[in-house]
């Protein structure tokens, strides 16, 4: 395939993460160095930045800027949710056409992939030449073919560390308390929480994940079962746990333009869990329930260094194998390579259908019962979170 020559554009989409900003910089690096790529924009808000032409030239900014900004959790550009109809791809494409965009790289999740996957089905069909490779990224680490994604060892990393915090407070002043973490469809995030386990007697004491059948009646057993034997529970929970029937336990009427209903956002799914508690075990129990929200995925300071630098990477690999001329479109997946030891990791294509639309769950392997995770995930997720605090404790020495 020749050589094709022209600009590239950058776009953020979807949720952010703590290290979004690494694959930007990645990708405009490599960009500035490949003799393909005359210029390098960005796109602000993603592709509602194309369709208003808001764009920016990123060829300007300093390496010290770029260097700060990678450093930044959530999205330097701005992001979007937003599925974009057949007209409004048709005017993207002469937008590109316009500014002479020969690459065209966007950063995000499935929903991303899709969008890239179907701009390129209507290229292909108009006969324009232009490279179309998404970027992955997503704290819920559910996209396909990949062995994890760029953003959730350190979405992770946050998640262990609330949990190993929130168990100390637990065990100073018992009593129930409730984690809400999200994952939708995937368990992947919620359990991480695993990590903060040391001791034999440390929550979280149960973990709920969307790929078990959730039941009100059982989860309150199961409360009421360690609440008696430690005297104190701590519960994580997934936002999208769900009945036998696929419906999630609470969700609101609000969606966004891919069909993604709002879940957790408001915190009314750890207050009813709560509210339950305490009707089902008794009225006087103290039982609390926070929502993590946002803060999992844009928590400035707690930032795996293993996940920054496959972001950086993955970022770099996008453009190396646009300009080859290899491959006309497609994603970067991560492969796993050593053992738990010897963590390597490699880079390589597939093509965007492989990562569109479709999540992955989180491997049955690592699902204990209907409400544990198996000590076999430890293996693979230690080397994505790296390091963590290691709390101690008092020896209780007696007053003889």
């Amino acid at each position: 395939m020749s050589t094709l020559r022209g600009n590239a554009l950058i776009g953020q989409s979807g949720g952010p993460t703590t290290v979004i900003n690494q694959s930007l910089v990645g990708i405009v690096e490599e960009a500035l160095g490949a003799e393909a790529i005359q210029g390098v924009y960005g796109a602000v808000h993603g592709i509602q930045g194309v369709l208003t032409e808001n764009l920016i030239d990123l060829g300007k900014e300093s390496k010290e800027t770029l260097e700060s900004v990678a450093r930044t959790p959530c999205a330097a550009l701005r992001s979007i949710r937003k599925k974009p109809t057949r007209e409004e791809c048709q005017r993207m494409l002469g937008i590109f056409q316009k500014h002479d965009i020969r690459y065209f790289f966007y950063i995000g999740g499935n929903d991303s992939a899709e969008t890239a996957h179907i701009l390129n089905e209507l290229a292909v069909e108009e006969k324009f030449d232009v490279r179309l490779f998404h970027v992955p990224k997503t704290i819920d680490n559910d996209l396909r073919v990949t062995d994890h994604c760029p953003g959730y060892g350190s979405a992770a990393k946050f998640v262990a560390q609330a949990l190993m915090g929130d168990n100390q407070d637990n065990r100073s002043l018992p009593g129930i308390k409730i984690d809400i973490i999200m994952g939708r469809h995937a368990g992947w995030l919620t359990a991480a929480s695993l990590l903060a386990r040391k001791y034999e007697d440390d929550g979280p004491h149960l973990i709920y994940v969307p790929e078990r059948d959730f039941s009100l009646e059982e989860f309150v057993g199961d409360v009421d079962r360690v609440y008696k034997q430690h005297g104190r529970c701590l519960i994580a929970a997934s936002e999208g746990i769900h009945g036998a029937d696929g419906k999630p336990i609470l969700q609101s009427k609000e969606t966004d333009s891919h069909g993604n209903v709002q879940l957790s956002g408001s915190g009314a799914l750890g207050d009813m869990l709560a509210a339950e508690i305490k009707a089902q075990l008794g009225s006087g129990l103290r039982v609390r329930a926070d929502t993590l929200g946002y803060m999992q995925r844009s928590f400035a300071g707690v930032v795996s260094e293993v996940d920054a630098a496959e972001a950086r990477e993955v970022g770099r690999t996008a453009v190396r194998v646009a300009v080859s001329g290899d491959r006309p479109h497609g994603s970067i997946v991560i492969q796993r390579e050593g053992g738990a030891g010897d963590y390597r990791a490699s880079f390589v294509p597939t093509e965007l259908k492989n990562v569109a639309r479709e999540t992955r769950d989180l491997d049955e392997a690592y699902i204990s019962g209907t409400n544990d995770v198996s000590p076999a995930f430890l293996d693979y997720v230690r080397p994505l979170v790296g390091s963590m605090p290691d709390p101690g404790r008092l020896s209780d020495f007696p007053i003889g």
